[in-house]
């Protein structure tokens, strides 16, 4: 098994109580520290301007912005978001940004796309709330002028919702081939099509019984669509609260519930650690994450993904996950 790590940037109130002007060293060294080490392959951030589970004025820190500085100040690690919405930015556009960062990072971009969820930030921002179809319509158009800009140099698409002429992207990236696409999401009908015509990687539900159905739903699009399903690597994201013994593992999650009830309400907050956290694989001893991931991989799951809420803070869980459960699972 394969592993991401997730950087705080604020969309999950990870950086509250660090002052602004300090969030970006905080941030910048966990990413030289998960350069630093063989266990990650690769670290994330995700693509959202407002906090959750609800809006606040705590920081949320721009996804490609942060690309670009992560690329850098780090050397090996590869550099992702889960994932960028298609429709926040043209795509044209997007992809001579992402071109730009794979130069300045050695050749080291994943590009996690998906077709964006967040109604609240959609409509503040002003880009309105498309239809669930027509925000996947544009992800699959998106795509398309990607694989051109990214190969040719160049892309050419009269589309319903994308038109670009002759847009030229060059440098092309340094990847032979282009950037690596994650398509991220499990919409059965439409999302996991596009992942099928398109992806090197997918990301969706890690819970085994989803996890299950949707790689069986990937399956049968790749055979209609004609493409390898065993050539698409297979992801998940787990939410991590990691303690030698159980009551270890409660506090973690005493001190984030803690943590969050200020800015969300205590019945919010509670809630994120009953259904966010309680049901994630990477909760628990080590050996119970050890057993709970190892029955995930056993159904197909290769790249693992993780998010430790408490890093900013306290990196005592990463070191226990680098120390007992990832060796056990490589």
């Amino acid at each position: 098994m394969r592993f991401g790590i997730f950087i705080p940037q604020g969309w999950r109130l990870d950086l509250v109580g660090i002052d602004p002007a300090s969030q970006w060293t905080v941030m910048r060294d966990l990413a030289q520290r998960a350069d630093a080490s063989d266990i990650w392959e690769s670290l994330w951030v995700y693509d959202h301007f407002h906090t959750v589970p609800v809006p606040t004025e705590e920081a949320t820190h721009e996804a490609w912005t942060l690309m670009s500085a992560f690329a850098a100040t780090t050397s090996r690690i590869r550099l992702g978001q889960m994932c960028t919405a298609m429709s926040y930015r043209n795509p044209a556009y997007l992809a001579k940004v992402a071109a730009t960062v794979d130069l300045i990072s050695g050749g080291r971009v994943e590009m996690g796309i998906g077709g964006g969820w967040y109604e609240h930030e959609w409509r503040a921002y002003g880009y309105g709330f498309p239809s669930a179809g027509d925000r996947l319509r544009r992800l699959d158009e998106g795509v398309q002028i990607f694989q051109q800009a990214w190969t040719k140099g160049e892309a050419t698409l009269d589309g319903k919702h994308y038109q670009v002429d002759g847009a030229i992207v060059r440098p092309l990236p340094l990847q032979e081939g282009g950037i690596p696409l994650w398509i991220a999401g499990g919409g059965e009908k439409v999302t996991l099509k596009i992942a099928a015509k398109y992806a090197q990687y997918t990301n969706f539900s890690g819970i085994p019984e989803e996890f299950t159905h949707k790689s069986e739903l990937l399956r049968a699009h790749c055979a209609d669509v004609g493409t390898d399903f065993d050539a698409i690597v297979r992801s998940s994201n787990f939410n991590a609260a990691i303690g030698a013994t159980e009551a270890e593992v409660e506090e973690r999650l005493r001190t984030l519930q803690d943590r969050l009830a200020p800015f969300v309400g205590a019945e919010a907050a509670a809630a994120q650690i009953d259904n966010v956290y309680r049901t994630s694989a990477a909760v628990g001893t080590p050996e119970q994450v050890i057993e709970k991931l190892t029955a995930v991989k056993a159904l197909g799951l290769e790249y693992a993904i993780l998010n430790f809420p408490e890093t900013a803070y306290d990196t005592s869980g990463v070191e226990l996950f680098e120390r007992e459960v990832a060796p056990a699972l490589a």
